[in-house]
């Protein structure tokens, strides 16, 4: 029997001027999925969303101003074995975002388009159907 390990996430929805939902892609990784990761000793699920907002896309937003979407359990795409519980939330306005920290490529999809394939699994299996 393999176990399987749970990582605990936080991530945030944000939009362009055009609607388009950024996606990010992590160095040394190949899925596309949103900003965010884990929080820090003693952080909300809000405040380590907010910290890894402008960490990896430079985008200051108040953990207060973030709006909840919900939380999945979903398989993590850059690690085997691995599930993830993701607390998404929604970040207000439009914004203009640009890759730092550990982001590789960032990349705005268009939900009215067919989605690429190298989605991560949180991003289609859970948040897009429930943006819809």
């Amino acid at each position: 029997m393999t176990t399987t390990d749970l990582i605990v996430v936080s991530a945030v929805c944000v939009y362009n001027n055009e609607g388009q939902l950024l996606t990010v892609r992590k160095r040394g990784t190949d899925k596309f999925m949103h900003p965010g990761g884990k929080p820090e000793p003693g952080e909300t699920a809000a405040q380590a969303a907010a910290r890894e907002l402008s960490e990896e896309v430079g985008i200051k937003v108040s953990p207060e101003q973030l709006e909840p979407l919900g939380v999945w359990l979903a398989v993590a795409a850059n690690e085997a074995a691995t599930n993830i519980e993701a607390t998404v939330f929604t970040a207000p306005g439009t914004w203009d975002a640009h890759p730092s920290a550990e982001i590789a490529e960032i990349r705005w999809l268009d939900l009215s388009a067919p989605l690429p394939a190298d989605l991560a699994p949180l991003l289609t299996d859970h948040v897009l159907p429930a943006l819809k």
